[in-house]
């Protein structure tokens, strides 16, 4: 007989599916082959069925050896996240300290560092009680024991610390926060108010306008157009990196020759950096424009006792107006044509000044968070106070003033590092107006690295204090109208430039964390989170393309407060790095424009030769040297993840009262404080260095 091959038995079960069916074979070595159940015959193999107790263990480990991989990578960053933090605080690595600065300038970080060490105490006396059962800072009526309900003595401590946080500090830190959110409320009043100027403005279209040919003249007889005479002052110190496309840009202005003249306006210490602008500077004066280079020996006074020095030159007398461009600004060929007209036929007028465009708002998330805030000071506050108010603070460059307006407000002085702000101050007090173009734009460069920015920050915060200081006496004193001093001192200095930074870091880095501690104060939630968002959304109006940043903008602008706390501070108060002016690092982004004259660029190289008659051939090769400079690298997206992460404990405090669970609460506290306290500990590392 045949062989038989009957599957049905392997793996049958209860109850057969499918229909039998027969296969006759021609063969007759075979017989028929019945298959009774055709899904049990491709039915995969079950997974239990080839396993065995070795497989099983060598998964079980697999899966261990994943979970203490975690878990050791968690703690490689928790130490070292403790290391940076042992090597900034206590030994003092990568702390650039001197001498002058070992004072008064390291108060607010002291204080601050005792906050941290007191909250990391109260942390631990709240972790212990929450181990032993001792829930009392999560009931809301905060049930203090009665004597017979003493445990013992750490018992004992911590109702007693619950008497004293229930009875003193409680109250402090309400009074306190009160009056914080009523100068909040008071700010954000403030900003709508801009905000519905800044709408009236956009709707009714209100803007300066320019009326018929400006530089038609009435002489008959004469060429038949007047230009006046225009001043160029192109300020800088160790700008290497765009000394060149910002001399070319200027010098490429379209105004006649004769009636334009360019002063490079160079302090900088470095000799190759100066022979460098000397070189570039005879380059254009070799092809018939009409420029200056000016070094001076002792750099006193920073750009104010430079802008001072050029202004004290004879020949200066026989111009009318002055454009002032920082060393990364880079002005388009018509800026004069756009701004000199508006002085005429307005005599009062004393500034015209144009907004900022920035070749680098794209390049990180720095540099598009700080385009948000200017897009914002720019076409808010500085628009808005130009047409209802004339006057604004001068943002120090793309600027054109008229000299006598300068000459009768007492000049550049080098009393404050914010010499922008003082001469528009003074400037107002004699009667002078201002103009905003928010039309007209000029490209400049934005910081780049946190450091950078931060060092920014500081001399914006800290000037304005130390200004208001000087500038308030001759405010009160001054014959203006009453409404006029009350902006400057209550809009202008207080409110805008101290009331700011004071709530926003006493209401949101100080009084928010104690909450965490202290559920007898808690904050309403309208405060914390309704109105801060309401704003947010407000100041990135001006910048549409920048709403997927709002988190981020949110969140960094609130740690931020704390750089700008300390300089409010030392600035108001004379402390510390009040007067020091560090120049803002530049990457030397290349425009539109420099892209578009590469030709030219390389046809003056190859020329230079022929333009330089006076060098000698080994000055040539130095120069040329000196000019290869490593190409600045195209950084990456960077993520500034200690201050978004600071930022985001400090905010996420807020959200505490959300969770109802009593276990979900305590973790969450738990996990918040240890991070805020260890990321805070290495913010200030960073702060003081």
């Amino acid at each position: 007989m045949s062989p038989g091959l009957d599957f049905s038995d392997w793996g049958a079960k209860e109850t057969r599916k499918g229909t039998p069916v027969v296969v006759k074979m021609e063969n007759p070595n075979y017989s028929v082959v019945e298959i009774e159940d055709p899904d049990a015959a491709f039915r995969p193999v079950e997974k239990s069925r080839g396993k065995n107790a070795k497989q099983v263990t060598w998964v079980l480990l697999l899966k261990a050896h994943r979970a203490v991989g975690c878990v050791a990578w968690i703690a490689t960053l928790f130490w070292a996240l403790l290391g940076t933090i042992k090597k900034r605080l206590i030994f003092r690595q990568d702390v650039d300290m001197a001498s002058e600065k070992l004072g008064k300038g390291k108060l607010l970080f002291t204080v601050i560092k005792a906050f941290l060490v007191t909250s990391l105490t109260i942390l631990a006396f709240e972790i212990i009680a929450y181990f032993n059962g001792w829930h009392y800072f999560q009931n809301p009526s905060l049930h203090i024991p009665r004597t017979s309900e003493i445990q013992g003595l750490f018992h004992l401590v911590y109702v007693t610390w619950l008497w004293f946080r229930a009875d003193y500090i409680a109250p402090l830190i309400q009074a306190l926060s009160k009056f914080c959110v009523a100068l909040f409320l008071i700010q954000s009043a403030d900003r709508m108010v801009l905000c519905l100027g800044c709408f009236w403005i956009k709707y009714k279209k209100i803007k300066p306008r320019i009326e018929g040919n400006p530089f038609k003249s009435n002489d008959v007889e004469g060429s038949g157009y007047n230009y006046p005479m225009v001043l160029v002052q192109i300020p800088m110190c160790n700008e290497r990196e765009v000394y060149e496309q910002s001399i070319s840009a200027v010098c490429q202005l379209d105004w006649p020759k004769d009636r334009l003249l360019i002063q490079v306006l160079d302090d900088s210490d470095d000799e190759s950096i100066q022979c460098l602008i000397k070189a570039e500077v005879a380059t254009w004066n070799q092809r018939g424009i009409n420029i200056i280079y000016r070094h001076r020996l002792i750099r006193t006074g920073y750009k104010a006792g430079n802008l001072k020095s050029a202004m004290s030159c004879e020949y200066v007398q026989a111009y009318e107006f002055v454009a002032i461009f920082d060393a990364d600004f880079q002005p388009n060929p018509d800026f004069l044509k756009q701004t000199v007209p508006h002085f005429k036929d307005n005599p009062e007028l004393g500034l015209v000044q144009a907004r900022w465009t920035f070749v680098n708002k794209d390049e990180n998330l720095l540099t598009r968070l700080q385009n948000i805030n200017l897009c914002f000071h720019f076409e808010v506050e500085q628009q808005v106070n130009s047409v209802f108010l004339n006057f604004f603070g001068f943002n120090g460059t793309a600027g054109v003033w008229r000299i006598r307006a300068l000459e009768e407000s007492g000049g550049w002085l080098e009393r404050s590092t914010v010499e922008d702000m003082d001469i528009a101050v003074r400037a107002h007090l004699n009667g002078w107006k201002f103009i905003f173009l928010n039309d007209v734009k000029v490209l400049c460069e934005v910081p780049e690295s946190y450091e950078a920015y931060r060092k920014q920050q500081h001399r914006w915060h800290s000037g304005p204090m130390h200004l208001f200081r000087l500038c308030l006496p001759a405010i009160i004193t001054s014959k203006i109208a009453i409404w006029k001093k009350a902006n400057l001192i209550l809009l202008f200095f207080l409110l805008r430039k101290l009331i700011l930074p004071f709530y926003s870091f006493t209401l949101f880095c100080i009084i928010l964390p104690l909450t965490m501690f202290v559920p007898e104060a808690e904050l309403p939630v309208w405060v914390i989170c309704y109105v801060p968002v309401f704003m947010s959304f407000l100041n990135i109006l001006p910048a549409p393309k920048s709403f997927p940043f709002i988190v981020p903008y949110l969140l960094f602008e609130n740690t931020m407060s704390v750089t700008k706390f300390n300089a409010m501070v030392s600035g108001l108060f004379k402390l510390g790095s009040s007067y020091e002016w560090v120049v803002t690092k530049k990457a030397g982004r290349s425009s539109e424009s420099d892209l578009l004259a590469a030709a030219e660029r390389e046809s003056k190289t190859t020329n230079q030769l022929q333009i330089q008659r006076g060098a000698s051939e080994s000055e040539l090769t130095e120069l040329n040297r000196l000019k290869a400079a490593p190409v600045p690298v195209k950084r990456v997206n960077k993520i500034y993840r200690k201050e978004l992460t600071l930022a985001f404990l400090l905010l996420t405090a807020s959200v505490r009262s959300l969770l109802s669970a009593q276990g979900v609460h305590f973790y969450f506290l738990l996990f918040q404080g240890v991070t805020f306290l260890l990321v805070g500990l290495d913010l200030i590392g960073e702060q003081m260095s």
